[in-house]
C-alpha cells in the first residue's frame, strides 16, 4: 500500500491594492485616524509650500554666493588654494582606496568575497547615485552657487580619482589588504601634510567646511582606536591598567565638551610655556579626540559584554592565546554589534565641531554669523539664509553617515543569525 501524500495548501493569490483602498486601511480606518491625517497633511503641507517658497522666490542666496568660498575654506589665502584642490583630490583617492578594501572584503552574502560589485555599470550607477544622493545634491548646489568652472574640473578629477582609488582597492590582494586599510586610517594625516606643506600657510588661516570637516575626521579617526584599547582595559585583569582606564572613562564623561575646550584653549599655557603649547585646532582636535573616546569605550564595553563566554571558553579550548582570541573572535563579534552606537557617537562628534566658535575657531556656524555682519549684508535680516546654508550641509554630512552605517549594518548581518 503506498503512502498518503498529503496536498499542498493552496494559497489564493493576492490581489493588488488599490490606492484608494491602501488609504482607507492606513489613513482613514477611523474617524480619529481622519482627522490626524487631515491635521497631519495640512501642517506638512503648509511646511512644504513655505520652505520651497523660501528657498526658490523669497531667499536672498546672493549672500551665500558672493561668501561661497570663505565658507568653504575660510581665511585660507585665495593664492594658495590650490593645496587644499590637490588635497581633495587624495582624499577622494584614499576614500575610493578604502572603499574598493570594503567592497571586496567577506560578508555574510559574499563570505568568500569573490564578488566586489554586483551588476553592470548602470547598475552601479544607479545604486552610487541612490546612496549618496544628499552628497550628490549639495555639489550640484555648490556648482551653481561657484558659477565658474574651475570647481566643476575639481569635481570631475575628484570622481576620477574616487573611481581610480576603489579600482585599486578591489585589485589588492587578500595577504596584504588589513595593512593597507590600516594605511587608509592616516588619510586625515595626508590631507593635512599637502595642504600645509609649503608656502607658509598656517592652521590659524583654516575656518568653514575645511575646519569642520579636519577636526571632524580627525576625531573620528584618533577617538575610534583610543576607545578600543580604554574598552579592552577596563575588562583587563591587570588592576593597574583597569584602574587607569575606569578613571580616564569616569574623567572624561563627567565634564561637559565646552568646558575640556575652554581649559584646552585658556588653561593650558598655565602648565606650559607657549612657545611649546600647539594652535588652537591641534587643541581642539585633542579635546574631541579624548572626550569622545570615553565615550566610545563605553560603547564598545557594551558590545564586548553581549558576545557569549562560551565562545572565548572554546577558544581556550583549541588553545588560542588570549590575544588572539581578542582580536579574531571576541572584538569583531563585539564591534559588529555596536555599529550603530558607534556610529551615533560619530555624528554627534561631526556636530559637536560647531562649539569650536567659543575659542575664536570660525567654522560653518562662525562664518555664517560673520558674513552676516559685512557692510553690504549688515541690518538686512539675512541670518535665515545663512543658517539654513549651514544647516544643510551638517544634515547632508550626518545622513550620509546615518545611511551608510544602515547599509554597513545589512552587509555584516547585524541583528540576524
Amino acid at each position: 500500500m503506498s503512502p498518503t501524500v498529503a496536498a499542498p495548501d493552496l494559497v489564493p493569490p493576492v490581489p493588488p491594492r488599490s490606492p484608494r483602498v491602501w488609504m482607507h486601511r492606513n489613513l482613514f480606518r477611523t474617524p480619529g485616524d481622519s482627522v490626524v491625517t487631515v491635521v497631519s497633511g495640512t501642517v506638512l503641507a503648509y511646511a512644504a509650500y513655505r520652505t520651497i517658497r523660501f528657498v526658490l522666490i523669497t531667499g536672498r542666496w546672493e549672500i551665500i554666493e558672493r561668501n561661497l568660498t570663505l565658507f568653504m575654506v575660510g581665511r585660507f589665502p585665495r593664492d594658495e588654494l590650490w593645496r587644499v584642490e590637490v588635497a581633495i583630490i587624495v582624499a577622494l583617492g584614499l576614500a575610493g582606496l578604502a572603499g574598493g578594501l570594503v567592497a571586496s572584503g567577506r560578508s555574510i552574502s559574499d563570505p568568500e568575497g569573490l564578488e566586489p560589485d554586483a551588476g553592470d555599470w548602470p547598475t552601479r550607477v544607479r545604486t552610487a547615485v541612490a546612496r549618496l544622493w544628499p552628497v550628490l545634491a549639495m555639489i550640484m548646489v555648490l556648482l551653481i552657487l561657484a558659477g565658474t568652472p574651475g570647481p566643476a574640473l575639481l569635481a570631475i578629477a575628484g570622481l576620477a580619482a574616487l573611481l581610480a582609488g576603489r579600482r585599486v582597492g578591489a585589485l589588492i590582494p587578500r595577504s596584504i589588504r588589513g595593512y593597507v586599510i590600516g594605511f587608509t586610517f592616516l588619510s586625515p594625516f595626508v590631507v593635512v601634510a599637502v595642504i600645509t606643506a609649503g608656502g607658509g600657510v598656517g592652521w590659524d588661516q583654516w575656518g568653514g567646511v575645511l575646519l569642520t570637516l579636519f577636526l571632524a575626521v580627525g576625531g573620528i579617526t584618533l577617538c575610534f582606536p583610543l576607545g578600543v584599547l580604554l574598552a579592552l582595559g577596563r575588562r583587563s585583569d591587570l588592576p593597574a591598567v583597569r584602574v587607569v582606564s575606569v578613571s580616564y572613562i569616569e574623567l572624561f564623561r563627567g565634564v561637559p565638551l565646552v568646558a575640556l575646550l575652554l581649559m584646552g584653549s585658556l588653561t593650558l599655557q598655565l602648565f606650559v610655556p607657549p612657545s611649546w603649547a600647539p594652535g588652537p585646532i591641534i587643541r581642539a582636535t585633542v579635546v574631541f579626540t579624548l572626550f569622545t573616546a570615553a565615550y566610545i569605550a563605553e560603547i564598545v564595553r557594551g558590545g564586548l559584554l553581549s558576545v557569549p563566554a562560551g565562545q572565548t571558553e572554546a577558544a581556550k579550548a583549541l588553545g588560542m592565546s588570549p590575544t588572539r582570541i581578542t582580536a579574531f573572535i571576541v572584538l569583531p563579534q563585539a564591534l559588529r554589534n555596536v555599529i550603530p552606537a558607534i556610529v551615533g557617537q560619530f555624528i554627534s562628534l561631526f556636530k559637536d565641531t560647531s562649539l569650536v566658535s567659543i575659542i575664536s575657531l570660525v567654522e560653518i556656524l562662525g562664518v555664517a554669523q560673520v558674513i552676516t555682519q559685512q557692510p553690504g549684508f549688515a541690518g538686512q535680516g539675512l541670518t535665515a539664509e545663512t543658517l539654513v546654508f549651514a544647516s544643510v550641509i551638517f544634515w547632508v554630512g550626518s545622513y550620509t553617515m546615518s545611511r551608510e552605517s544602515q547599509r554597513l549594518e545589512a552587509k555584516l548581518g547585524v541583528g540576524t543569525r
